[in-house]
């Protein structure tokens, strides 16, 4: 059994980097996602842009007293979005070192571009980019072992295939291995299970919901079903994807991987057994509309609600 700790700080905390009046706000928009370079030099944010919700990465320096300099701001990757949902927004960086970027199909719903089946779009997928090997024509570098360099039929940026709104993902600390909560349309949320280093892999949207054909599409041989899928309710509607956990405080926790749904709040545990089937279950805890989870530099587990409040899991006394 779980409880939390509030993190409340005790003192006012310091601002780290002003954004206002240069992110859109509302609908599914904003400041989505950022992270760190591995040395901690450069800020990685994901935000989409007020004049016309474009997504932007943008890269900016750190200062020695761990202010971001504004001045420095760089645009990295800019993709346009034909809708204002759907942005996707998670960025980190790999064990790899490389910076993981999810993409939404682009939004309306059902997509109705096929996005996440265009090889030649960035939207739908998840991107994998070296930012700090930027170029004059290019703000980042393609990593050379990414999936579809050199191929005619698929854009270099690409890792991953067929995702409608991945929120969100993140990377075993231990393993290497990558989970993905991704948001369903309008019946089944699914979580998605890549090993270390496995990418190029198609996880079947616009053709497939969850393990379930969707709008007459049917599963191909080359699709990568999710390991667990779950039908909305009352307290089942989206997603939002969490971490294995591999911090100490908790030993009945160890290696497995957290994730709530917003509309719901509870708290669920996957693990996958040695044929990577997958078992659910009720981690007997609750958040008002979780909306992201974290780790602690030591593996604890974060989760954060939209009301405002950042929780510490921990086992219960």
């Amino acid at each position: 059994v779980l409880a939390f700790d509030r993190l409340e700080p005790g003192r006012r905390g310091r601002v780290v980097l002003d954004l206002h009046g240069a992110v859109t706000t509302g609908n599914e928009q904003g400041l989505l996602g950022l992270a760190f370079s591995p040395d901690g030099s450069h800020l990685y944010l994901d935000s989409t842009d007020p004049t016309d919700g474009a997504t932007h990465i943008d890269e900016f320096r750190m200062r020695p007293d761990g202010t971001a300099d504004a001045a420095s701001r760089r645009l990295v990757l800019r993709i346009a979005q034909p809708f204002p949902n759907h942005n996707g927004g998670q960025i980190a960086l790999g064990p790899d070192g490389e910076l993981y970027i999810g993409m939404g199909d682009g939004g309306a719903a059902g997509d109705p571009y096929g996005n996440g089946q265009n090889r030649h779009q960035l939207l739908g997928k998840i991107l994998r980019i070296d930012p700090q090997r930027h170029t004059t024509t290019r703000g980042y570098a393609i990593p050379t072992d990414n999936p579809f360099v050199g191929s005619n039929d698929a854009a270099p940026e690409i890792w991953l295939v067929g995702l409608r709104n991945p929120w969100r993902f993140s990377f075993d600390r231990s393993t290497g291995d990558l989970w993905i909560g991704d948001v369903g349309q309008d019946t089944y949320e699914e979580v998605d299970h890549i090993g270390a280093g496995v990418g190029g892999e198609n996880l079947g949207w616009n053709r497939r919901e969850g393990t379930h054909d969707y709008n007459g599409g049917a599963r191909r041989n080359d699709d990568v079903e999710p390991v667990y899928d779950y039908r909305h309710g009352s307290a089942a509607c989206s997603i939002t994807g969490g971490y294995v956990y591999r911090g100490r405080g908790i030993a009945a926790l160890r290696g497995t991987y957290v994730f709530a749904d917003f509309c719901g709040g509870a708290l669920t545990g996957l693990t996958l057994d040695a044929q990577g089937q997958a078992r659910a279950r009720d981690l007997a805890a609750h958040v008002d509309q979780p909306t992201t989870f974290g780790e602690t530099p030591d593996g604890e587990l974060l989760v954060a609600s939209r009301t405002g409040t950042v929780y510490e899991v921990v086992a219960a006394r």
